[in-house]
């Protein structure tokens, strides 16, 4: 499959995700929405959280296909370009993810499934947002970054504006939080946000 057709598969599996909630997908439904055999989707997929994956990997590509090498300025202010765009390119799926969202609480296991992989695409965003950092403060960045993400996500959740106005607020707010306690923990300098990075959120 061409990345198209990946593209056509997320939009399928959102649609039933949206339709039957997240204990009614099957792999029969989804490949009767996508089109395409089942056989065809078993050879790629073995379980429904690979799908999820891979609407993740398609996110992290769209920010990062979206970056312009070198593009300068603050790197508070890269850090919340970087996630308002993940948010963009999620926003044509929201009916269906947000119906995920209200369904993980029932379903722990596909939570602490997720949350690593949450991580990894942390750390590509602090490539996307161009963040540097080695070692324990890199992951104590990655962290930070996902706690910043999951508050404005919450915030999303709840945002049904056009502009998302609401959202960015929130997003900004995390980054305050962020940048204190960055400062707190000495990961930024104590007077400013650092031009570093964003370390860890509440």
């Amino acid at each position: 499959m061409i990345e198209t057709d990946d593209d056509a598969l997320i939009a399928a599996l959102w649609r039933v995700v949206a339709a039957h909630g997240w204990a009614g997908l099957t792999m029969g439904r989804l490949a009767a929405e996508a089109g395409m055999p089942a056989a065809d989707l078993r050879a790629r997929f073995a379980t429904r959280l690979d799908l999820l994956l891979l609407h993740g990997r398609t996110m992290d590509r769209a920010v990062l296909a979206g970056t312009v090498p070198g593009q300068g300025g603050a790197a508070r202010d890269r850090i919340f370009d970087v996630l308002m765009r993940r948010l963009d390119a999620m926003q044509p799926h929201r009916t269906g993810i947000l119906r995920l969202l209200r369904d993980l609480p029932r379903d722990p296991g596909l939570a602490a499934l997720l949350a690593p992989h949450v991580g990894v695409s942390m750390r590509w965003m602090l490539d996307a947002a161009e963040i540097e950092g080695e070692g324990c403060r890199r992951e104590a960045f990655a962290l930070g970054l996902a706690g910043v993400w999951l508050a404005t996500v919450r915030a999303w959740t709840a945002d049904g504006t056009e502009d998302l106005g609401p959202t960015m607020a929130a997003l900004d707010r995390a980054l305050d939080r962020a940048e204190q306690l960055g400062r707190t923990l000495r990961l930024l300098p104590a007077e400013a946000p650092g031009p570093e990075a964003i370390p860890v959120a509440d």
